[in-house]
């Protein structure tokens, strides 16, 4: 009856009484209207459906409520983000006399108050649905005999007790993990040390706080330990059996200098008749983790591998990531190869998807592949693979051209490298650098995710896709609104938000001074690429049909992708159990698969953030160039050379700034001196915390005026 409630509920616009609803769904009997009654109250109480004050019922999203997870801010306030957590729809803000008792990370129902803009919303949160938190990071603190932790989220504003019997003999200063026993009273929790990380000033031990703190795991089990003894070190003769040779082929890997998990070569031909040929050749992973074992359920529930500035979480035990899956030079590796014709236009005019045998020449760097690229020089070693390179790059412009043209949006944002010493100090951060050789890798690994896409989604079989669906066509015009308060009137077509038409908009801001600010703000506008089974295109890549394909040593999606070709074109199973069992299968997998894969960009953000607010911490004092990236009432954030960044605050300055919501600038109302995005700056480093993962700027004075 559940089902059948909710079917009705969609299919109206207005809120029903109980004998509205008794009534459609055609009940007769006292027991049938008893049972409604039990199903609305449960309905009620998961927040699926809203009760009124008027007793009537209506679906929760048809009302003024939204039920979401709130996401908790260090200052108090928070933002509750609605429907879809992987959707970046518009966060309602919740401010501290609103929180209701909730904490971050808890599920709530939040009634919205007020809409600003069009971006701008503001809530209370009514009730709290469901609370997440389980086991949480933090540094024992000894209150006379009393043991504390002090979680290291500073958005979790709780209190956790230990009983000596669960403290482990864990003393003061040690980073632990607690799982929380319950609820004393408040924000006061018992809580159990379930793990000791090492002392807070220990090297390592920091990043290793928010790596347990994202529920990352950093060892594997005995279980699948135990499975790697079967696994061999080296291809047998007898495993070639239904494989193509290609290790007379000239196939290499092109990767960085300290690369050790190599899942992806490449080879290439010119044709006789002006085409070239594209071989992809990826790590079989499937073949070596079966389904259902200890390592496959393992590499499942990680999701992804982690990669952190001094070290690297593998999805796969070592003796497979950088083993006999790892496409080293010079010995025979088992691969799924996609080979394929692609004509001068850049498109693909055929294909071909095998299991194959190769050997790579040569593990290649970007480092060194850039030197022939960019500079016409040869390193030792690489004189026999000059000319591949130089096809490769050839072929590589034409299929760019050929994106360009149907609209790929190239955000063109930087990323930082950070250096760290011996101890995991931070001693140097740069921004990464993305030459022809990285360019070429990327065009080729977009090309056979694709095909292989492209060539399932035709079979109408069940398969694992990456999405990236359209933006919302109002976080456009709020993005146009915001380009027109600085002076720039933007007058191409945006009612059709067709790729094309992004790109042209990127194009126009090309020549802009506030460029790469620009262009991150437009990307944080956009929605987030999720895995989904069901095939709704790449708006990013303005492609139709898209998967994850190149990378089964370290993305899960992509060693599924490698089963479902083993299991749908290798052995041509796929009779209706193997689709049904792959139809329910592949929901959960998409969906852990995207929650992972977020876990993993947040921890590799926040420990990116602590490493810069560290090596800022050695700069107390200097002076450094910036451009703003965000104003806030509260400040403005500067975005240095070397992409670290710090909050001037407002209190701070030189006068009383007028806060302007729509423009975001900020106005001094005795200096009359005005601030916005973009705007270049010299400042000096005020303060810097490695704990708070915060730093603080100070104004010396705007450039350029």
């Amino acid at each position: 009856m559940k089902e059948k409630v909710l079917n009705l509920l969609s299919e109206v616009d207005s809120a029903l009484s109980l004998e509205e609803i008794d009534s459609r769904l055609g009940n007769s009997t006292v027991s049938e209207t008893q049972e409604l009654m039990q199903v609305l109250k449960e309905l009620c109480e998961d927040c699926s459906v809203y009760h009124s004050n008027k007793d009537k019922y209506l679906l929760l999203e048809k009302s003024h409520l939204v039920k979401g997870v709130l996401r908790a801010n260090r200052k108090g306030f928070g933002f509750v983000e609605g429907g879809d957590p992987t959707r970046q729809d518009d966060d309602i803000f919740v401010s501290s006399s609103n929180m209701n008792g909730a904490i971050h990370n808890d599920i709530v129902l939040v009634e919205i108050t007020s809409k600003k803009g069009v971006d701008r919303k503001e809530g209370r949160i009514l009730k709290i649905i469901k609370r997440e938190l389980k086991e949480v990071v933090g540094i024992v603190q000894y209150d006379k005999d009393k043991c504390m932790v002090v979680p290291d989220d500073k958005k979790l504003k709780i209190k956790i007790e230990v009983d000596k019997k669960n403290t482990m003999d864990a003393v003061d200063g040690h980073k632990v993990t607690v799982e929380l026993l319950g609820l004393i009273s408040g924000t006061r929790y018992r809580g159990r040390i379930t793990r000791i990380l090492g002392h807070k000033n220990d090297p390592g031990v920091d990043i290793l706080s928010i790596i347990y703190k994202y529920n990352i795991d950093t060892v594997f089990d005995d279980e699948t330990m135990a499975e790697l003894e079967q696994i061999p070190n080296e291809v047998h003769e007898e495993e070639l059996v239904g494989r193509k040779d290609l290790r007379d082929q000239v196939i290499f890997t092109i990767d960085g200098d300290d690369t050790k998990d190599i899942d992806d070569a490449i080879s290439i031909k010119k044709l006789e008749n002006g085409n070239y040929e594209l071989g992809v050749h990826i790590a079989d992973v499937s073949y070596y983790v079966k389904e259902n074992s200890a390592i496959d359920h393992e590499a499942m529930m990680r999701g992804t591998s982690v990669y952190l500035v001094d070290r690297v979480i593998p999805m796969l035990p070592h003796k497979l990531s950088n083993g006999i899956c790892s496409l080293n030079p010079g010995v025979d590796r088992l691969t799924i190869s996609c080979v394929m014709e692609i004509n001068p236009k850049g498109t693909v005019e055929k294909y071909d998807i095998f299991p194959s045998v190769i050997k790579s020449r040569i593990q290649m760097t970007y480092n060194k592949v850039n030197e022939i690229l960019e500079k016409d020089t040869i390193p030792v070693g690489y004189e026999p693979f000059a000319d591949d390179l130089r096809l490769m790059e050839e072929l590589a412009e034409l299929i760019h051209k050929y994106k360009m043209e149907r609209g790929n949006l190239d955000f063109d944002t930087d990323e930082a490298k950070i250096l760290v010493d011996e101890n995991c100090h931070p001693i140097k951060i740069d921004k990464r650098y993305r030459g022809k050789g990285e360019n070429l890798i990327e065009e080729f690994m977009i090309m056979a995710n694709e095909t292989v896409a492209t060539h399932i989604f035709y079979m109408q079989l069940p398969f694992i896709y990456r999405i990236h669906e359209y933006p919302k066509e109002e976080k456009i015009r709020g993005f146009l609104s915001f380009l027109a308060s600085l002076g720039y009137t933007y007058t191409g077509n945006m009612k059709d938000m067709k790729p094309k038409n992004l790109q042209r908009l990127l194009l126009y801001l090309k020549d802009k001074k506030e460029y790469k600010i620009l262009s991150s703000l437009l990307l944080r506008n956009m929605q987030k690429a999720v895995y989904k089974p069901q095939n709704l295109g790449h708006y990013g890549l303005a492609s139709p049909c898209y998967t994850h394909f190149t990378s089964p040593i370290r993305r899960y999606p992509d060693t599924t992708v490698h089963r479902l070709l083993r299991t749908y074109l290798f052995e041509n199973k796929i009779d209706a159990n193997t689709l049904a069992h792959w139809e329910e299968k592949l929901n959960f997998v998409a969906d852990n698969s995207s929650a992972r894969e977020r876990a993993s960009v947040n921890c590799e953000r926040e420990v990116e953030d602590m490493k810069m607010a560290e090596y800022m911490e050695d700069h107390i004092g200097e002076e450094f160039e910036g451009m703003i990236s965000s104003v806030m009432n509260f400040g403005m954030f500067v975005q240095l050379d070397n992409l670290v960044e710090g909050l001037v605050p407002i209190k701070d300055m030189d006068d009383f700034y007028h806060f302007d919501e729509v423009a975001l600038t900020l106005r001094g109302e005795r200096t009359n001196k005005f601030y916005r995005i973009g705007d270049r700056v010299l400042i000096k480093v005020k303060s810097a915390s490695k704990e708070e993962q915060m730093i603080d700027f100070e104004i010396i004075k705007k450039l350029g005026d």
